[in-house]
């Protein structure tokens, strides 16, 4: 058994009652065993944490680790227009080379900052090569294959039937989920309602009913979107989603920044899960999410960065902290309290993914999924309040280390196996050609 001590933190342990204890924590092959005063064996590798804050790693549940390459191509331009002219033609550009290449950026950007878990819609093509790449950065993650069926405005290449795109999802799942000790599972991914015909996203949802597996979708994100689904359904995102079968507890809907009364009462009575993306929002001048109301509800809320395409970064404190105030601007300072966002991040994010009783928390028997984030900067002293400190003052430079299934991905702000000079080259390498492919 192999065992990992990360000796002399502030653990910051999200748990029920919001524990903050000083000390130790100790990993046992791959979950947590101990946490406070460890007498550890002499064989265990140990991890710096004094004057540093341990706490769960950050959860993404809404990302597309395929358009990191795509960073600083598909700026300024609102959210259709957006698609249509840059993502999509470069997704339908996209090799296994590529993707592989992409990958690689996002995970060694996200892992450095903080990141540990995510929840990812690729494109149509070539996904197993993101499955493998995932798989060897040691990052947790869901995967799934976007599908769409059903848009004359899509590239050929992104287009398939129906039956063809969910055969080649149930495949992938078939022989990825579960795999790498549990750390890589898949979901069925329709990118949204505009791109998907009905008979699609009817046999998703009984496949998830019958399977229990997770779906990934976008929905209300922009009020051009929602017109085009209303022409086409009759109905709103959520109201459409209720009426085929898709709504349900293993739905989970990145934005819903214009959801009216009903919408929020379904997400509420189904269950559904909210994938908030405030970096996002506000670079394509989405709108803001009614966060608070939704909570207020009891539906879940998580965090992403979306895409380094409408982000242009994968860092979760960043997201946290606009979360946050971008709440206060709403309705006034105090809104979504840090401690909130922290447990957005990490449990809710746990919720979303349906592993909170694997992740989320540092408790004894969880899997050990943990950062340690530096707390001796300038910019974070004096810090007397550790949720305010990491929503309000820190950046994701300051992770220091970074966990995976006991396994240490980030040492002293260093990526373990991952070469970021090497990763870099390649990604520009590659982005360049896939620009050139896209023809635009």
């Amino acid at each position: 058994m192999s065992s990992l001590l990360i000796r002399g933190g502030t653990v910051l342990t999200m748990n029920d009652r919001f524990d903050v204890v000083k000390g130790d924590v100790f990993v046992s092959d791959g979950r947590i065993a101990q946490i406070g005063r460890v007498d550890a064996p002499a064989r265990a590798t140990t991890l710096d944490a004094s004057g540093a804050l341990v706490l769960p790693g950050l959860i993404q549940t809404h990302i597309h680790l395929c358009q990191t390459l795509f960073r600083g191509y598909a700026d300024d331009l609102a959210l259709i227009d957006w698609l249509r002219t840059r993502i999509w033609p470069m997704e339908a550009a996209h090799t296994p080379a590529s993707l592989r290449a992409s990958v690689r950026l996002a995970a060694c950007e996200l892992l450095s900052s903080g990141t540990t878990s995510v929840l990812t819609m690729e494109t149509v093509h070539d996904t197993e090569a993101v499955f493998e790449e995932v798989a060897a950065t040691g990052l947790r993650a869901v995967i799934g294959k976007c599908l769409m069926d059903a848009d004359a405005a899509v590239p050929p290449r992104l287009l398939q039937p129906a039956r063809t795109a969910i055969d080649e999802s149930l495949d992938l799942h078939r022989r990825w989920d579960g795999a790498a000790g549990g750390r890589i599972r898949a979901a069925f991914a329709p990118r949204f309602a505009v791109s998907c015909s009905q008979g699609l996203l009817e046999e998703v949802g009984s496949l998830s009913s019958s399977r229990g597996v997770l779906v990934h979708t976008h929905a209300s994100e922009q009020q051009a979107e929602i017109a085009i689904v209303e022409r086409q359904t009759g109905r709103r995102n959520l109201e459409y989603f209720e009426a085929i079968g898709l709504a349900s507890e293993r739905l989970c809907v990145a934005h819903c920044v214009w959801v009216d009364e009903r919408e929020q009462d379904i997400l509420a009575s189904r269950r559904v899960k909210v994938l908030h993306c405030p970096g996002s929002n506000l670079k394509l001048g989405s709108g803001l999410a009614p966060v608070v109301e939704f909570r207020r509800r009891g539906i879940s809320v998580s965090l992403g960065a979306d895409g380094a395409a409408c982000n242009n970064r994968l860092d979760m404190f960043e997201e946290m902290r606009l979360a946050a105030v971008l709440q206060s601007i709403r309705l006034g300072p105090g809104a979504l309290p840090a401690r909130d966002v922290v447990w957005m991040a990490t449990r809710e994010g746990a919720r979303a993914l349906g592993m909170e009783r694997e992740i989320g928390s540092l408790e004894p028997g969880k899997r050990a999924d943990l950062i340690v984030v530096n707390l001796d900067r300038p910019h974070l002293v004096p810090g007397p309040d550790p949720y305010s400190t990491m929503v309000y003052a820190a950046r994701g430079a300051d992770v220091r280390h970074t966990v995976v299934d006991g396994r240490v991905l980030v040492r002293d702000s260093r990526p373990v196996h991952l070469d970021p000079a090497e990763v870099a080259a390649t990604a520009r390498a590659e982005a360049a050609a896939l620009f050139s492919r896209a023809g635009i």
